[in-house]
Order: structure tokens, then C-alpha cells, then sequence
């Protein structure tokens, strides 16, 4: 569905992403680890269009991703949940939701994916006219990754969706992806966390200054001790 070929993207004189290349399948949820300062985000803002690479090519279904405006991916079937959220604090969890949905233009299908945020977060639905900004970070994550949703995506793309948040509110993002995996959806989950990104993912990359160190899946990677080091 999605695939990244020999991607490079320099700040200037800094190297970001050093020839990176990587594929998402559909219906799989594919784990992109790694620390600060490996290039995650950088990868994530060059397939939203927010940043030109260097070099390389993005293909999502076939079709040259790189050649279509950002406005117009989220028409595609490509949602992005950044890091930092990028919610309306004054406005309602449900105001925010409406605006995620604003791509698809069809009042029912917005109506059934609200239902469905609701019902993947049922604290959503207890606080649906509450300001976001009252609520708790978890929370906030929550309207976060339900406003990706709102658009119908084939593929969602999470840019940290852990980060700042206590263990108990990761283990709820963690049962959503594994629901979001049954129904289908094809999930990139780019993460620091790798204890979550192991629990959900069919396959991991691991970043390392920009480049892929190691790619396989989960239960192979847990059993190599010098993967380790770069996981935990």
C-alpha cells in the first residue's frame, strides 16, 4: 500500500533521513522505533507533504505520493496524526471530530465514524461537549487519534502517539490499534515506545540516525540481545 524508496531529507547541512526505504501492507500495523533524532518524524512530515525530500520516491497504491498537493492526500486515503496533536483546545471533542471528517463530505458516513470513535473511546462520548483543552493528555490523545479516524482513512499514520502519557492510558491506545487491526485498517505506528509498538505491530523498523538498522518481526527481534539495546 505504502512504500518509501531510497527517501533522503537534509535540514541544510544536517542529514535527517539517510536513503530510507520501507514498506506498510494492507491491513498490517507496521512499527517504525526508534529515539529521538532517529528521522521518524521527518519520514512522517515528507509523506503528509509538509517536507521535500532530497531524494527518493513515496508510492501509496501504486501512485507517485510526492506528485499530490498535501490538501489532497487526506482524499487519497492517507490520514496523519502528528505529534503534538494539532487539536482546537477551546472547541468540543465533538467539534474537533467534525472538522476531522471534513474531507469525506457525507453527513452519514461522518455520523457512523463518530459512532465509531465513541464507541473505540467510550470516555469521549461521556465528555463529547467538553472543551478539549479540559481534558486530561490521555484523553487528548484519544480526541487525537479519533480525529485521524474521523477522515475514513485506508491508512493511519501516528506520529508518537505515547509520548507523555502514563502506562495505563498506553495500554488503551494499545487494545484500540489491535481493535482498528480486526477491522482491517493498515496502521504506520512511528514510536519511541517499544514496548507498544511490540504488542501491536506485525512488523518493526528500527531507526538509527536517520537509516533502517534492522527490520523483521516482533518476536524475532525480541529474541536478538543487540536489538535490544536499540529497542529498550
Amino acid at each position: 500500500m505504502l512504500e518509501v524508496a531510497n527517501l533522503t531529507i537534509r535540514y541544510g547541512p544536517f542529514l535527517a533521513v539517510d536513503d530510507l526505504a520501507m514498506n506498510v501492507g494492507a491491513g498490517e500495523i507496521v512499527g517504525i522505533v526508534g529515539p529521538n533524532g532517529a528521522g521518524k518524524s521527518s519520514v512522517v512530515k515528507a509523506i503528509g507533504g509538509l517536507v521535500a525530500p532530497k531524494t527518493g520516491a513515496i508510492t501509496f497504491d501504486g501512485q507517485d505520493l510526492l506528485a499530490v498537493p498535501p490538501y489532497q492526500r487526506i482524499t487519497r486515503g492517507l490520514s496523519i496524526v502528528p505529534e503534538g496533536r494539532g487539536l482546537f483546545p477551546r472547541m468540543s471533542v465533538e467539534e474537533n471530530l467534525v472538522i476531522g471528517a471534513d474531507a469525506i463530505g457525507d453527513r452519514a458516513r461522518r455520523d457512523r465514524n463518530l459512532d465509531r470513535c465513541f464507541e473505540l473511546f467510550p470516555i469521549l462520548k461521556e465528555r463529547r461537549w467538553q472543551a478539549v483543552g479540559t481534558l486530561s493528555g490521555g484523553q487528548q490523545q484519544m480526541v487525537a487519534v479519533s480525529v485521524g479516524l474521523m477522515a475514513d482513512p485506508r491508512l493511519l499514520i501516528l506520529d508518537e502517539p505515547s509520548l507523555g502519557l502514563a502506562p495505563i492510558v498506553i495500554g488503551e491506545i494499545g487494545r484500540a490499534l489491535r481493535r482498528l487491526r480486526e477491522e482491517g485498517l493498515t496502521v504506520a505506528l512511528f514510536e519511541q515506545n517499544a514496548k507498544l509498538t511490540c504488542s501491536v505491530a506485525d512488523r518493526i523498523y528500527i531507526l538509527a540516525t536517520g537509516a533502517v538498522r534492522y527490520h523483521d518481526n516482533a518476536e524475532t527481534l525480541l529474541q536478538n540481545p543487540e536489538i535490544l539495546d536499540h529497542l529498550m
